[in-house]
């Protein structure tokens, strides 16, 4: 039962594969909640289930949260299942494709492995894709009333859904405050991802993140991807963007259209095997 933990600027996901399984069919949703444990697991911010067969892509990949629910995708999860790939000699060209949930995407390897590109596909701001109650919209520069206090916020989605805010100041304090109220948001019926958006000027921006199922993250791909174009929506930013977050740093590139390329480093941490005794404890409520 052998896992291999990676991190993307600080967002750490354990990598297993389904041919070291042969008895699961897919994790459980306990099994998932244990390993990611920070006490009482390995501890990680989700689990990356692949490579499996693909009819679409040259391997598909299932995402968890360490919740047990699963995601659509992940822009950190899909560079650290890329590297993983690399890793493991299981990709023979160094730019493939991977099939999610949220769609179909391509990576691409530069030297070294621990720089990766990929392509992460087209943000909709459409109220219908997300999903946002409401009628048929845009949904940009809306209001929302959260623990007594009005936000103004934007809704995006590149396979997973986001609630971007954009405002002059934000901290951890203010995503760990607000972030898992508006996650569970009658707005959003599948929940959201959350971004707390300050742009620093037409080539940067910084964000906090709340990310639906895991809590508050260092990092995310997919989060940095939906608030850059928020903030190219708007006309505050070029189409080349740095994401500033508190794990590191992001680059993003936009076309007019609002397809998304994302590119930032993997760092491999360990590999190990599972003691079956992590799965006979019974974990705190």
């Amino acid at each position: 039962m052998r896992f291999f933990k990676y991190h993307a600027l600080g967002n750490d996901y354990i990598v297993l594969n389904p041919a070291h399984y042969p008895d699961w069919n897919e994790p459980t949703s306990r099994q998932i909640r244990a390993i990611c444990h920070r006490n009482f697991g390995v501890g990680s911010d989700g689990i990356l289930w692949g490579p499996l067969p693909s009819r679409d892509a040259d391997h598909r990949l299932r995402i968890f949260n360490p919740d047990g629910s699963e995601a659509e995708k992940s822009g950190n999860g899909l560079r650290i299942f890329s590297r993983f790939l690399s890793d493991h000699s299981l990709v023979s060209n160094p730019t493939f494709s991977i099939e999610t949930m949220g769609g179909r995407v391509q990576s691409t390897i530069h030297e070294g492995n621990q720089l990766i590109s990929v392509e992460m596909g087209r943000v909709s701001f459409d109220s219908r894709k997300i999903p946002v109650v409401g009628s048929p919209r845009e949904v940009l520069q809306e209001s929302i009333k959260v623990l007594e206090r009005d936000f103004t916020y934007c809704s995006a989605t590149i396979g997973n859904p986001h609630c971007v805010l954009p405002m002059a100041d934000i901290s951890a304090e203010l995503a760990n405050q607000y972030g898992p109220v508006l996650e569970v948001h009658p707005n959003f019926p599948n929940k959201t991802n959350v971004q707390f958006l300050k742009v620093i000027d037409r080539e940067t921006i910084q964000i906090e993140i709340w990310e639906r199922g895991a809590g508050y993250t260092l990092a995310s791909g997919s989060s940095s991807s939906a608030a850059a174009a928020v903030a190219y929506k708007l006309n505050l930013v070029d189409p080349r963007v740095t994401v500033r977050m508190p794990g590191g740093s992001l680059q993003i590139e936009m076309t007019p259209d609002f397809d998304i390329l994302m590119t930032g480093s993997v760092t491999r941490v360990a590999e190990g095997i599972l003691q079956p005794d992590l799965f006979g404890y019974n974990l705190p409520a």
